[in-house]
């Protein structure tokens, strides 16, 4: 990573955490457009003379309910996670909310959003009970684990 962006740790730590935030603004939106069409998709279904279809109909609109409720439940905990994220506060050790800069890659530790591009430098937003996230949460600079058959070296932790 470049030296300059270490030095600026805390603002990439907020750039990284925003744009974490964005991401779940947005899946919070987009899942509650789909339970509020599927809601009134299923409000505005009225029972015709083929009432088998009729129901299959309506069990698959309940689904569709239930699957958009629990990716807003999913979001909303998600959204719960980044807000315990302290970015006045750093550690050597690897937590939730952590930089860590390994020979294979950057990542952010907070919720699994994937890459994310700051200052021209890619990181990836993981979580801490991703499988990744188990081996690296409390290791520090200069550990070494193996994942995957990768090994990663942790060269920093911001």
């Amino acid at each position: 990573m470049d030296k300059g962006l270490n030095s600026d740790s805390k603002n990439i730590r907020e750039a990284l955490l925003n744009a974490c935030s964005d991401f779940i603004t947005q899946r919070l939106k987009t899942a509650q457009i789909a339970l509020d069409q599927a809601v009134e998709a299923s409000n505005d279904d009225t029972k015709s003379s083929a009432g088998d279809k009729y129901e299959t109909t309506r069990e698959m609109m309940q689904q569709e309910i239930e699957r958009n409720k629990k990716m807003l439940l999913d979001a909303g905990q998600q959204g719960q996670v980044l807000k315990l994220i302290e970015l006045n506060t750093s550690s050597q050790k690897i937590q939730l909310g952590s930089v860590v800069e390994t020979n294979r890659g950057n990542f952010f530790m907070a919720i699994g959003v994937g890459k994310i591009q700051i200052k021209g430098v890619d990181f990836y937003a993981i979580s801490q009970g991703s499988p990744l996230g188990l081996k690296l949460n409390g290791l520090q600079k200069g550990d070494v684990i193996d994942f995957n058959g990768n090994r990663y070296q942790i060269l920093e932790v911001y």
